[in-house]
């Protein structure tokens, strides 16, 4: 049993079997970093696939599959001592391009109109809040 371990190390250390195993282990290791960030990890603003149920009384429902604002921005206040007291910067992801579309809704009863709205995001950027096509919620 000896000298197959032998063996196995001699083998693995010749020059060029070391250099490529170490590019091997080197790029695989590249390639985990990369898969290892998670939308838990992610830091900043992007487009990402979304779906959610749409509703509307008289119709009914049907899951839409879109293209979505998704992240996180960049946000800080600081005290002042002169009025207003406080400095505020708060960004949200939110949409800078996008495209409206619309879908029609199954089983609409007859004076509901099965059309339904819905934005789908071409680019998206850290800005400032715009209630005309996100939810706004301050505390």
């Amino acid at each position: 049993m000896f000298c197959h371990i032998c063996n196995f190390f001699r083998m693995w250390t010749r020059p060029g079997i070391a250099s490529s195993l170490i590019y091997l282990l080197l790029v695989m290791m590249v390639g985990l970093s990369f898969a290892v960030t998670t939308l838990n990890s992610f830091r900043g603003c992007a487009v990402r696939e979304f779906s959610f149920i749409a509703h509307k009384p008289g119709c009914r429902s049907v899951r839409i599959h879109t293209e979505a604002c998704w992240g996180r921005c960049q946000t800080w206040e600081k005290p002042l001592p002169e009025p207003p007291y406080i400095q505020r910067h708060h960004r949200v992801c939110t949409y800078s391009r996008m495209r409206h579309l619309t879908a029609r809704l199954p089983g609409c009863s007859p004076n509901v109109s099965p059309l339904y709205h819905y934005p789908h995001a071409l680019q998206c950027d850290c800005s400032v809040c715009s209630p005309h096509h996100t939810e706004c919620q301050t505390f």
